[in-house]
């Protein structure tokens, strides 16, 4: 465990170097034409495929250059994770042209990591990845879904990649870690797969950027979801596996597409009290924020996630509603972080699935390994975010009641 302490109140402490980059980094491009060339130039390739991704990517763009207000060096991080998004869908139109056996594929059935951010759903998905019968999105597949050498088999560049890039974040926001590392050798988020279409949280999570994130809420998210099985097929075809273990706070907003466009669903609903979790992700934004932009304000950070995490919640809770018969799982943090192998033999028992003795010993084992505090202790404070306990009980009462009721029938 580090000594680190990071605080909700410290995220503009940048390091020194960092200010010594944005004096000395030019502007760069985020126009458009100029990424795709950009992309079509490192790849050598040019066919992006006949998707739904260039009005999303114009709208994101519109919003950065607008309301982001990004330093010099959270531009070009920008430019190149948006030409980097590029080059992955020229990569992979150029698997399914090379292999179309990939997409004739069936989608593996996938278990769906569903809750709200600092639920536990990092050390819930670290931990199912001990399972070998569990396809996991490791960090380096989630940035690179392609291969990048076409004997990939035997020489794999995707994973050196990834690493340099961990290093690199690692390097210029240290503290953010302590928070949510982002390891490449670890399971990671698939929100990253829905980046590729720019239709997902991920942009108002990193950047100040509501006009993106009011025309998304309204927008159908099919298109990114079908584009996302695609990679998924892409990547089972590279490793195959008996079930998907997928994780975003993002598909808690989406539950009626994700279950429309995914043939065979289980969703894990990990749970936390809110006055715990909520305040905690507005730090991690607040931290992640401050990578990319000049300012950032707390206050604002409070204001848009507490609405948006209450509007992920009701949207969820009206799905189970209208879908009593979906599988859904829920798992408690408080008895998951006391009990995480036991949580776990609930899971399977309502999945249907043996647990037999060497599972545990598997999950045994990745949890006695687990160290959350590895790279520091993260503190956090709703004050710090101009909000109140009663704030966020005006906008979730719904939910804490729910959680509540389902608590006592499962536990007792």
């Amino acid at each position: 465990m580090s000594g680190r302490v990071v605080s909700s109140a410290t995220f503009r402490q940048r390091p020194w170097y960092v200010h010594a980059l944005n004096r000395m980094l030019p502007r760069v491009s985020l126009d458009k034409d100029r990424l795709i060339a950009l992309a079509r130039k490192r790849s050598g390739l040019r066919d992006f495929g006949s998707g739904y991704w260039e009005e999303p990517l114009d709208i994101l763009l519109r919003a950065v250059r607008e309301e982001a207000d990004l330093h010099p060096l959270g531009r070009f991080m920008m430019r190149e994770q948006l030409v980097g998004r590029l080059i992955v869908r020229l990569q992979a139109e150029a698997f399914f042209k090379k292999h179309p056996e990939i997409l004739e594929q069936e989608l593996l059935p996938v278990w769906l990591i569903a809750g709200l951010q600092r639920t536990g759903t990092t050390k819930l998905q670290r931990l199912l990845g001990a399972d070998p019968d569990n396809r996991s999105l490791y960090s380096w597949e989630s940035m690179f879904p392609a291969p990048l050498h076409s004997d990939w088999q035997k020489r794999e560049k995707r994973i050196p990649r990834t690493r340099t890039a961990e290093k690199a974040m690692r390097f210029l926001a240290p503290d953010f870690f302590a928070i949510h590392p982002v390891e490449h050798l670890q399971p990671e988020e698939d929100v990253l797969l829905l980046d590729v279409t720019f239709m997902s949280t991920s942009a108002e999570a990193m950047m100040h950027v509501p006009g993106y994130a009011a025309w998304l809420e309204e927008a159908d998210q099919s298109p990114a979801y079908e584009y996302e099985a695609r990679l998924l097929k892409l990547l089972q075809w590279q490793r195959p596996g008996k079930r998907w273990i997928l994780k975003s706070p993002h598909h808690l907003e989406w539950l009626e597409v994700v279950c429309r466009v995914y043939p065979q669903v289980h969703v894990i609903w990990p749970h936390r009290p809110v006055h715990q979790c909520v305040p905690s992700f507005m730090s991690m934004v607040a931290h992640g924020r401050s990578i990319f932009s000049q300012r950032v304000d707390a206050a604002t950070v409070g204001r848009h996630w507490l609405r948006k995490n209450a509007r992920m919640l009701e949207r969820a809770l009206a799905f189970r509603q209208a879908h009593p018969d979906q599988p859904i799982t829920d798992i408690f943090y408080p008895v998951f972080v006391t009990d995480a192998v036991g949580e776990l033999q609930r899971l399977y028992r309502e999945a249907g699935l043996p647990f037999p003795q060497p599972l545990r010993r598997r999950f045994a084992d990745a949890e006695s390994r687990s160290d959350p505090q590895r790279y520091g202790r993260h503190e956090y404070r709703l004050a710090d975010f101009g909000l109140k306990p009663a704030d966020v009980d005006a906008q979730t009462q719904a939910y804490q009641r729910f959680l509540q009721r389902i608590q006592t029938q499962t536990y007792g």
